[in-house]
C-alpha cells in the first residue's frame, strides 16, 4: 500500500524548515517606519480610489500583514505602548499634552534593551514622549536623535521650537543630539534622509541597528510641496485635502527611495522592515469642489480619536526577504503592545526585570507561521483626555465608560451600551447588545477588572501646566540662540 501523502503537511514542513525557529535571535536591521493619522484607508491597495501609492502597494506585496492590528486612539498613547509594551494608561499616558504624554520613568523602554544586546539604535522625526532632558531619547535608549518638539512641527504651544510657526514643515529647527539645529527642506524628506544616511553608516561599520522614523505626516497642518498637491488642486480638492493626500504620495515616494537603498546596499535579506500607523486616519472628511465627502475607509466606522474600528485598527506590514512570507494576512488579534517581547525575541534578548514589564506577546510564531494558534485575548481602548483642568481620579473615574472599549477576537464592546460581531459585521452597522446580555456582562467585567488596576499609574495628574515660552525645547533655544546663528545641518548624501 502507497503511504498516504498531505498537501498540507508538506507545505507545513517547507514553512517551518523555512521560517521556523530561523526568526528567534536572528538578529536582523530593523527599520520601522510609523506614520502619524494615515488611516488604513490611505493606501490604494486597500482600495483607496484617490490616492496612488504605489510603493507603500509593493511593500505590501511584499510583506506578512498583520491584518487585525490595533493601537491607540491617538498619538502619545500609541508611542508609549510600542516602547513599554504595555497599555499607555499603564504607563501614565492619557492624553497628548499636559504631561500626561510622558510615560512612567520606571519604563525600560525595549531600544534600551536592544542596545544592551549591541545594536545602535536611532529616532528621526516624531518623539511625543516628554521633551525634558530624562524622558527624550536620548535618555530612553537612543544613541542618534532629530526629533522636532511636542506632538508636531509648530505646536509651538505645547513646546514645539519658535522658529517652525513661521515655515512649519520647511527648514525645520531640530534637535540632533545635544544641539539644536537648523534643517533645510521638507520635514519628511529630511527625516527619511537622515535616517538613511545613518543606517549606510551602521551598515559600512558592521553594527547591528534599529532605525525608528516615525513621521510627524500625515498629522496636520495638512502641507506638502507643490509638486504632490499640485494633482489634486487641480482636480478641484481644498488645500486641505490636497495638502493632506500630497503629504501621503510624498511619505510614498519615500518608501520607494528606502526600498530602491536596500536593495542597492544588498541589505533586503539582512533588514526587517516594518511599516504601520499610529491611529487611525484624521481628516475623515475631505472636500472637492465645494464639497464634502467621506475619506475612504475600507469600511470600517470610526477615526482617529474614535474607539471603533477605524480609530484603533491600522496597516501592519513586516517584509524580510527570505526569511518571512510575502503576500500573507494574519487574522489574528495583534497590538502596539506586541511590538516589544517580538523586538526582545528577534535580537536574541531577555525581557529585563523591571516594576513595568511588557505584558503583550512575542508576535514571532505568526511571523513564522500566519495561522498558529493564537489564544483568544481581549485588548481595551479607552480615549482618554478627560477634563483637561481637573486633575484628580474623579475626572477619571466619571469618564470610565466614554470613549472606552473592549476589543476581542469576535466582540466590539463600546462605552457599556454597544457590541457589535466584529467577524460578521465589520463595519459595525447593527448594535447587538440587547441579543447578547451575556457577552456584554463579560465584557464589561473583564474591562472593569483592567480600568480598576489604572488608578496608581496616573503619575502625571496633578503636575501644574507649563505656559508656552517655558517648555524644555523653548527654553533650551532661548538659551542656545543667545550664543548666536544656529549650525546648518544636513545628513550625508545617499
Amino acid at each position: 500500500m502507497k503511504p498516504r501523502f498531505s498537501i498540507a503537511l508538506f507545505y507545513l514542513f517547507i514553512s517551518a524548515c523555512l521560517y521556523g525557529d530561523q526568526l528567534a535571535g536572528s538578529r536582523p536591521n530593523i527599520l520601522f517606519i510609523l506614520t502619524d493619522d494615515q488611516g488604513k484607508g490611505d493606501l490604494s491597495c486597500m482600495g483607496n480610489p484617490i490616492l496612488r501609492t504605489p510603493n507603500l502597494d509593493k511593500l505590501h506585496a511584499l510583506s506578512t500583514r498583520f491584518d487585525d492590528f490595533h493601537v491607540s486612539p491617538t498619538c502619545s498613547p500609541t508611542r508609549g505602548a510600542l516602547m513599554s509594551g504595555r497599555s499607555p494608561f499603564e504607563v501614565g499616558i492619557s492624553h497628548t499634552v499636559r504631561h500626561r504624554d510622558h510615560f512612567n520613568l520606571d519604563v525600560i523602554t525595549f531600544p534600551q534593551v536592544l542596545q544592551k544586546a549591541g545594536y545602535k539604535t536611532g529616532i528621526f522625526g516624531k518623539w511625543h514622549l516628554g521633551d525634558e532632558d530624562e524622558y527624550l531619547p536620548q535618555a530612553r535608549g537612543f544613541n542618534e536623535v532629530l526629533i522636532h518638539g511636542a506632538g508636531g512641527i509648530g505646536q509651538t504651544g505645547w513646546g514645539d521650537f519658535y522658529a517652525n510657526d513661521e515655515n512649519c514643515y520647511f527648514d525645520n529647527v531640530l534637535l540632533h543630539n545635544e544641539e539644536i539645529v537648523q534643517t533645510k527642506g521638507f520635514c519628511t524628506d529630511l527625516f527619511f534622509h537622515a535616517g538613511l544616511a545613518w543606517m549606510k553608516d551602521r551598515i559600512d561599520s558592521k553594527e547591528p541597528y534599529f532605525a525608528y522614523i516615525p513621521l510627524n505626516a500625515p498629522h496636520g497642518p495638512m502641507i506638502a510641496p507643490e509638486k504632490y498637491t499640485r494633482r489634486f488642486l487641480n482636480d478641484g480638492y481644498d488645500p486641505n485635502t490636497a495638502g493632506r493626500y500630497g503629504m501621503i504620495e510624498n511619505i510614498d515616494d519615500n518608501i520607494g527611495l528606502v526600498l530602491g537603498k536596500l536593495k542597492e546596499w544588498k541589505q533586503l535579506k539582512n533588514t526587517l522592515v516594518i511599516f504601520m500607523t499610529d491611529n487611525g486616519m484624521a481628516g475623515s472628511v475631505g472636500v472637492q469642489n465645494g464639497q464634502k465627502f467621506n475619506s475612504f475607509n475600507c469600511g470600517m466606522k470610526g477615526a482617529k480619536a474614535t474607539v471603533h474600528e477605524g480609530g484603533t485598527r491600522v496597516p501592519s506590514f513586516w517584509m524580510w526577504k527570505g526569511k518571512i512570507k510575502e503576500g500573507v494576512d494574519v487574522d489574528a488579534l495583534t497590538g502596539h503592545i506586541d511590538f516589544y517581547r517580538t523586538m526582545c525575541e528577534l535580537v536574541g534578548a531577555e525581557v529585563p526585570k523591571s516594576k513595568l514589564p511588557p505584558t503583550g506577546r512575542s508576535l514571532l510564531p505568526l511571523l513564522q507561521n500566519p495561522k498558529a494558534k493564537w489564544k483568544d485575548r481581549t485588548l481595551f481602548f479607552h480615549r482618554g483626555r478627560w477634563n483637561d483642568e481637573i486633575w484628580d481620579h474623579d475626572a477619571m473615574e466619571a469618564h470610565r465608560y466614554r470613549n472606552a472599549a473592549a476589543r476581542s477576537n469576535q466582540w466590539r464592546w463600546i462605552d457599556n451600551q454597544e457590541l457589535y460581531d466584529i467577524g460578521k459585521d465589520p463595519g459595525q452597522q447593527e448594535n447587538v447588545a440587547k441579543k447578547n446580555p451575556a457577552v456584554m456582562k463579560q465584557m464589561k467585567e473583564a474591562y472593569d477588572a483592567w480600568w480598576d488596576t489604572l488608578g496608581p499609574y496616573q503619575v502625571n495628574d496633578g503636575k501644574k501646566a507649563i505656559e508656552k515660552g517655558n517648555f524644555p525645547l523653548q527654553k533650551r533655544y532661548q538659551a542656545r540662540i543667545q550664543k548666536g546663528e544656529l549650525p546648518l545641518w544636513s545628513p550625508k548624501p545617499i
